[in-house]
């Protein structure tokens, strides 16, 4: 059975122009049962490839009525330019340097990854009566002590690895070390096969059975998309929905974006007829940038891809310039989020497990530090940010951004290209596209700057 196309989006907007008004006073009353959470995590989205962030191309009528309805957020960081970190730092509030996943988990079925000792939030809400569910990617580990049952999950299906092709759901890059290929796709546990089945399709058909199946208690339901990661897959009505975008890249691009919407548009309508918006609070957020690598294009060229776009931002995924690190984020909550906001201040994907914790009732853990940051006055109250500084640090590269100064040491545009210079300073206020170095200017602002990385290190446990 195809996946419904399009979500009617006159449910969820009709909830949220309705609860709007009375929201900001009394949100607590109105939150004495505490709201299920759905995690919506895209995969390399690039902060110009939907609608509601100016892709005038990319047609994303789901996500943009999400945006329309709920909040939209134009400084929301990823806390890594890679996929495993940002989702360690996601799921155990985190700086991911201190998760044991400070880079990408290796290939394979038995790599280490997520330490089992970190508490991840579908661990953290459990002791709020709460059954977590996870469809999809998750890139944390292979090793049993680090998959998804191990951390907390009730129900799970999806790969391990980091990409999969989407129809065999073979993982197939060769690296050095790794037996490939291998099949990847496993429900709870056990490996299943869905031969010749599109997989950001099973991933709404699973998350859709999840809302049904749990519609009378408190849940937390992730749902990490592989959408648009490489292989650049989709299915032939998707490409022909987008041919009036010319160039094939950046077709390819948009033909795997209109998956992931109308994989949204299928799991909102099945919240829709359980009853449950008006009682869920939802996230949309992507891991980090686009991706330049030449694998995308599934050919021998070696040519950089450049379907995906970061606009205005620099850079793509792997480097620490913005447009590998700042990322498209929505928050919906009819009723105590207001519609139609747009939040120019700071947030961060660390800043998910805090955030979430409190709002259903639970306790931060004590044992450990946790570096998100709670952001619901932020989204509900419009206060300030309640980052004073946040940092990054992937190989060799590290950036903190302080207020409106960002600091790049090492810093690279994605796996490959070196920035121009080893050390940047730039006023992100005024300069959000990172093209003018301040460094010259501003030499007290670099030392103090390069002193606050020098104290995260060592914080966090980061290699120099």
């Amino acid at each position: 059975m195809r996946i419904m196309a399009r979500c009617d989006r006159r449910g969820f907007l009709r909830i949220a122009a309705c609860g709007t008004m009375a929201a900001l006073a009394g949100w607590r009353a109105q939150a004495a049962d505490t709201p299920n959470v759905v995690i919506f995590f895209a995969d390399d989205l690039g902060y110009n490839d939907i609608g509601c962030y100016g892709a005038e191309d990319m047609r994303t009528p789901n996500i943009d009525a999400l945006a329309a309805a709920g909040t939209r957020f134009t400084q929301w960081y990823s806390n890594a330019p890679v996929c495993s970190p940002s989702r360690a730092a996601l799921l155990t509030g985190r700086y991911p340097q201190r998760t044991g996943v400070g880079d990408n988990v290796p290939a394979g079925l038995d790599s280490a990854g997520l330490r089992p000792d970190e508490i991840t939030l579908a661990e953290a809400v459990k002791g709020c009566g709460y059954y977590s569910g996870q469809f999809g990617k998750w890139h944390q580990g292979s090793r049993q002590d680090s998959r998804p049952k191990a951390q907390g999950f009730d129900d799970c299906f999806g790969f391990l690895s980091g990409c999969v092709d989407y129809y065999s759901h073979i993982f197939y890059w060769h690296q050095s070390g790794y037996q490939v290929p291998y099949h990847d796709l496993w429900r709870n546990g056990e490996e299943v096969w869905e031969n010749g089945q599109y997989m950001t399709n099973l991933i709404a058909r699973e998350a859709s059975r999840f809302v049904r199946e749990n519609k009378d208690r408190p849940f937390f339901l992730y749902v990490p998309f592989s959408t648009p990661h490489y292989p650049m897959h989709a299915p032939t009505e998707y490409f022909e929905r987008v041919n009036h975008i010319a160039d094939p890249q950046r077709r390819a691009q948009a033909a795997m974006v209109a998956a992931l919407d109308d994989a949204i548009g299928a799991i909102m309508p099945e919240l829709d007829r359980q009853g449950l918006l008006e009682k869920t609070l939802i996230f949309f957020i992507s891991d980090n940038g686009p991706s330049s690598e030449a694998r995308n294009l599934l050919d021998d060229s070696r040519q950089k891809y450049h379907g995906g776009k970061a606009y205005p931002f620099k850079g793509y995924k792997g480097g620490l310039h913005e447009g590998g690190i700042r990322e498209p984020a929505i928050v919906y909550w009819p009723g105590v989020i207001p519609s139609g906001q747009v939040i120019d201040e700071v947030g961060a994907t660390m800043d998910v497990f805090p955030t979430v914790l409190k709002l259903v009732g639970g306790e931060l853990p004590k044992d450990r530090p946790i570096d998100g940051k709670d952001i619901f006055p932020m989204m509900a109250q419009r206060a300030k940010s309640p980052h004073e500084e946040i940092f990054w640090g992937l190989g060799n590269q590290r950036a903190v951004r302080a207020g409106d100064w960002k600091l790049l040491l090492n810093g690279k545009l994605d796996f490959e290209e070196k920035s121009e210079d080893p050390v940047l300073l730039y006023n992100l206020k005024d300069d959000p596209g990172e093209t003018k170095d301040l460094k010259a200017q501003h030499s007290d602002i670099v030392e103090k700057l390069k002193l606050r990385i020098a104290a995260w290190e060592k914080d966090v446990g980061a290699e120099s």
